[in-house]
């Protein structure tokens, strides 16, 4: 029976304090000639009776209702198998505030952004991928083969920008985050296999290589996460359809491509075809393309990172405590150390190897983009080992193996309030600063299809539609317009001098300055 109608006296024909399934009284005949007294309407649908004619709650019960249907509704949206997407759709919105943010405050740490745009640019007019930024007239298959980027070709004819460079990195990392957290609810349950797919986007690789400006690898990570599932799940024509196109994303990754599929012959115990295959062709592919394809790109007939490596590079200067700290970083707040005991962490032996071997320090400490690669094996690689360590015989381990999901998302989660993604919790992320605003109408000055010689920062807003060259490095040619930063306090007048020295037969005049920025015009050459 309703509260509220026992409240206020019951509904016509109940006496109060029955139940609801009591009879009620029978009516008695009007006396003749009376007339009936009237019937009240029933309320109307929804609304309840109240006392003293007070108007009935209506909010409650209908926001109770919405909210129920509202949850019927999407209770397929929240099953389980939507898990893994639902993650990375959350980690693609924020690697794409994270861009964005870059982008709008002309945050960019290094020249590689310029250096993608001008590749990309040139393939999407059907062109050779171009890079005046490494030099007048550079192939950039001449320095590292990734003809993979041809892929963003036709968005970047839709979307000409660096922003969609941008957007697309952050979308390949978030995908990488799909087969990572299925894998890891697969093996272990869904409340496990969200807390290691939340660790694995929140990682300091793959948050240093959001923050990296763009970078080919971004195609490597979902290609090498969906791979090693494909191993888990012993499915060994996806290993190799997955695998196969690393050769098209850097040189060197034909051999983590080959270690795949070395995995996959450790896995079956067997000499599959497929799996000898993908070893064969990613070590043949690795071999033609640093010996045949890169020399024949590159002005000097060779491959120009050999001089990192070796003696040629002057030896191993690199000092080992370093290199040790920087493998325990990948390996110790991602996966605990228990990792090491899968062999799928046999798929980061490539890229540790040469970085052993080359004396490059940017190779080296948690900046940069260098780990990122490493984050799905080392993660997918604790998925495969978690299973054994939770039934071993020594008790330790099993506690440890239980309890590990939730520390290794709670150390990434610790961890993220010094990386990247803790900018987003900061009202300035989402301000565009005046000196931006003001840098971007300087820019705007110099015309489309100039030559300009450029620094660091102004590149974002010139790559695109300027042929830019590198500052120092323009082949003799006198650039129409020089655009560079003011640092270690110099002014404007030293900046003018270091271009009239760098271009002894042109005259620059000042066009106009914007914050650290300043702009010069050529207004003669001979």
């Amino acid at each position: 029976m309703d509260t509220a109608a026992v409240t206020a006296g019951g509904a016509p024909g109940r006496i109060l304090g029955e139940d609801v399934g009591a009879v009620p009284p029978p009516r008695t005949a009007a006396p003749a000639g009376s007339v009936p007294a009237p019937r009240s309407a029933p309320p109307p649908a929804g609304h309840e009776a109240t006392a003293a004619g007070a108007p009935p709650p209506e909010e409650p019960g209908r926001l109770r209702r919405t909210a129920h249907r509202l949850r019927a509704r999407t209770a397929p949206l929240r099953a389980p198998r939507f898990d893994p997407y639902w993650t990375a759709g959350f980690f693609f919105v924020a690697f794409a505030l994270l861009a964005l943010y870059h982008f709008r405050t002309l945050s960019a740490s290094s020249w590689d952004l310029g250096i993608f745009e001008q590749a990309i640019r040139g393939y999407a007019h059907f062109r050779a991928p171009i890079v005046d930024l490494k030099g007048p007239g550079t192939n950039i298959l001449g320095d590292h083969f990734s003809p993979v980027l041809i892929v963003l070709a036709p968005f970047y004819r839709l979307f000409p920008s660096p922003l969609t460079l941008l957007i697309a990195q952050a979308a390949l990392f978030a995908l990488s985050a799909i087969p990572v957290t299925r894998a890891a609810a697969r093996t272990l349950g869904r409340v496990p296999g969200l807390a290691i797919g939340v660790a694995y986007g929140t990682s300091w690789g793959v948050q240093k290589a959001v923050d990296f400006d763009f970078h080919e690898i971004a195609f490597a990570l979902p290609l090498i996460a969906f791979a090693l599932e494909a191993v888990l799940r012993g499915r060994w024509t996806a290993v190799v359809c997955w695998a196969a196109p690393l050769v098209l994303v850097k040189e060197d990754l034909g051999v983590t491509a080959a270690v795949i599929g070395a995995l996959a012959l450790i896995r079956t115990r067997r000499a599959s075809p497929l799996a000898i295959g993908l070893v064969a062709f990613g070590l043949s592919a690795t071999a033609v393309t640093l010996g045949v394809l890169i020399p024949g790109f590159n002005g000097s007939g060779s491959y120009d990172y050999w001089s990192k490596f070796g003696a040629d590079g002057g030896g191993l200067t690199i000092p080992l405590v370093t290199a040790v700290r920087t493998t325990l970083w990948v390996l110790l707040p991602t996966t605990g150390l228990l990792a090491l005991r899968s062999p799928l962490l046999l798929v980061a032996l490539p890229t540790l190897g040469w970085r052993f071997l080359s004396h490059e320090p940017h190779y080296w400490g948690i900046d940069w983009h260098y780990n990122a690669v490493l984050m799905p094996v080392v993660f997918l690689a604790l998925i495969d080992a978690l299973p054994g360590a939770r039934v071993s015989a020594r008790p330790w381990l099993r506690s440890y193996a239980h309890h590990l999901p939730a520390a290794v998302v709670a150390v990434a989660l610790a961890l993220t309030t010094t990386l990247p993604l803790a900018r987003l919790t900061e009202g300035a992320t989402y301000r565009t600063p005046p000196d931006v605003t003001a840098a971007e109408k300087l820019l705007a000055r110099i015309p489309d299809g100039a030559s300009v010689e450029s620094d660091i920062r102004p590149l974002s807003r010139l790559a695109g539609r300027t042929r830019v060259f590198w500052i120092g490095d323009t082949g003799g040619l006198s650039p129409e317009y020089v655009a560079v930063q003011l640092r270690d306090h110099r002014t404007p007048r030293q900046a003018l001098a270091d271009a009239a020295a760098r271009h002894p037969k042109s005259t620059y005049v000042i066009l106009g300055g914007a914050g650290d920025l300043l702009v010069f015009h050529r207004t003669s050459a001979r």
